[in-house]
């Protein structure tokens, strides 16, 4: 099983989309394995967006992502990656596949409801800014057997 690191950002935490999003994470089959609202310090959005640096949008990228709380997670189950990419949706709404939660409920590339790492590895650097290895839980969902061969 492939973990992915997810989070609704304060864009799709004010406009009360948490249910929604987690909804459709949990609708596909995914289980969460850890899951908190949290208020983003200065350090761990610079070290979550350093990829980033030196563009002319990272400034605002982290006044953003610090602004208001969000919901991180971390979700497990096969090809979560890739799967949870296509439920995501292109970074540019515009782009956005209808169905898809940025091609449903956003507008601006700046404002686009949700991040999700971008491979295996990503998510795994990515979490471990957020959670430390002991709140990630570990067990079985009860439909596990028809979710998978």
């Amino acid at each position: 099983m492939e973990r992915e690191f997810i989070m609704i950002k304060p864009d799709g935490v004010q406009r009360g989309l948490i249910g929604e999003v987690i909804q459709r994470i949990e609708r596909v089959g995914f289980k969460i394995i850890a899951m908190k609202m949290i208020q983003v310090s200065m350090e761990q959005a610079e070290e979550h967006y350093a990829i980033h640096k030196g563009k002319p949008f990272y400034e605002g990228l982290l006044e953003y992502i610090t602004s208001e709380p969000v919901v991180a997670m971390v979700i497990e189950g096969k090809d979560a990656v890739k799967i949870t990419r296509k439920i995501v949706g292109a970074t540019d709404p515009v782009l956005a596949d209808p169905g898809s939660i940025r091609g449903d409920f956003a507008l601006d590339i700046g404002r686009n409801i949700i991040h999700a790492a971008d491979s295996p590895e990503n998510a795994i650097v990515e979490y471990k800014i957020y959670f430390d290895e002991e709140e990630l839980l570990s067990y079985k969902r009860i439909d596990y057997d028809w979710l998978y061969e």
